[in-house]
Formats: C-alpha cells, structure tokens, sequence
C-alpha cells in the first residue's frame, strides 16, 4: 500500500511513518501544503493522511478540494488538532473519507486506514476508460491510441484524464487548473493552452482523427466523433 502523508509536525509525521512501514506500507512524507498538494496530485496513492493546518499557504481543505474537483476519488482520512463537531463536519463535507481527532492512538489509525482501503477495492475508479480508440489505465497511467503507447508527462497525463472522465462535456480552463493545478496560477495565464498543445502533439497529431477540441473562449472537450466507432480492441497487458 502507497501512503502519502502530509503532516507539518516533523516527530508526529515520523512516528506514523515508521507505524506504516512497520506494518508493510511505503510511506511518502512532506511537511507543508505546497508541496503535499503537488505530490497528491501528481503521485499515485492508495491512501492519503491529511493534516488539516498546514504551513505554505495551502491547507488540507485546500488539498481535498483540488483532488475532488478532478475526480480523484483517492481515500483521504484527515488527522487534525480541530476536534470540534463542526470542524470534522466541515472536513467530511470538504470531501475526505474519515476524520480522526489528536492526540490519537495509533493502533486505531492504522484500522481506520485499513477500513478505508478495503472499501476503495470495491470502487470502478481504476477501470481502463475509453475514447474511441484512445484507452486509459488510472491503475498504470499509461495511455494507448490504436494500440500505440504514447508516452505523457504526470501533468499532461493528469489533464488527459480529467478529459476522459468528463468526456463529451466543455471542461473550462478554470475547472482544468483546479484539478490538475490546484488553482495555484492565474486564470488568465496560457499553462493550460502549452499543456494542451503538447498533449495533442501526442495524443492527436499522428492520427486520423482528433479527438481533443477547443471550444473558442471557454475550453476544451474531448469526444469520438459521430461517425468514429466507440468500441476498440483491448490492450493486452
């Protein structure tokens, strides 16, 4: 089991981590909001323990609203100082899966995170997803086009997929930065548009038909056109 942890309280964050390993899990840990709201978006976990007050500017409610606004539906369990009822309700609605209060026991932390990973094996999340003849794997990330291997970036994989899982809908650059990004750029900043280019180059220019389209002044969509069949091989593998 990958763990990402996220605590600023440097003798807190090691003794859960060295808990986890000991109990067989790999454990990555960062200390403040910036960084952990990077390594949530980019990484690929099976669990995140969140702490709610954090150092950088970013908070965990921040982190849990970035991850929830690409979909990624990665079980969060928030272990946070603000133990009052309307602080964990605030958590759970700001959309992580558990709330466990400090000081706590660790025994207790370790059965929470066990529960949470049992009922994510149930979820259809890590289904291969499909664009006409563009297939995705959120379990590996990789990504294959008429059977072909395209090679993306975390971020330019992270932009695809959000596509895919919205597929057919107009996604805005604003829903695009939130997801992939973490709101941390200017609206008005051409990131998204660089991405795009690049992600195109990979997944769209050397096929016959395009799937990615700008929808002028709003943002981008992805779908199969009308007359392109739906249905694919599946990859071996």
């Amino acid at each position: 089991m990958r763990c990402l942890l996220i605590e600023d309280d440097k003798p807190t964050a090691r003794f859960i981590r060295d808990g986890l390993q000991r109990s067989g899990c790999t454990v990555e840990a960062c200390h403040d909001g910036k960084t952990g709201l990077t390594q949530a978006i980019e990484g690929q976990w099976d669990v995140i323990v969140l702490d709610r007050m954090l150092p950088g500017g970013v908070d965990g409610l921040d982190i849990l609203a970035a991850l929830r606004a690409r979909d990624d539906a990665t079980p969060v369990l928030v272990l946070s100082a603000l133990s009052s009822l309307d602080e964990r309700v605030r958590g759970l609605r700001g959309g992580c899966d558990d709330y466990l209060t400090k000081p706590f026991a660790f025994d207790e932390l370790l059965a929470r995170i066990e529960a949470l990973t049992r009922r994510a094996t149930h979820r259809n999340d890590t289904e291969r997803m499909t664009v006409a003849d563009l297939q995705l794997d959120p379990r590996t990330r990789r990504v294959f086009r008429d059977r072909k291997l395209i090679a993306l970036q975390p971020r330019e994989y992270l932009l695809l997929e959000y596509l895919v899982r919205h597929q057919g809908e107009v996604v805005t650059r604003k829903m695009l930065l939130a997801a992939v990004w973490g709101y941390h750029f200017d609206p008005e900043t051409n990131v998204i548009d660089v991405q795009m280019s690049r992600l195109r180059n990979k997944v769209d220019k050397d096929f016959a038909v395009p799937l990615i389209q700008t929808v002028r002044g709003v943002g981008y969509t992805i779908q199969a056109p009308p007359d392109t069949a739906t249905a694919s091989r599946p990859v071996d593998g």
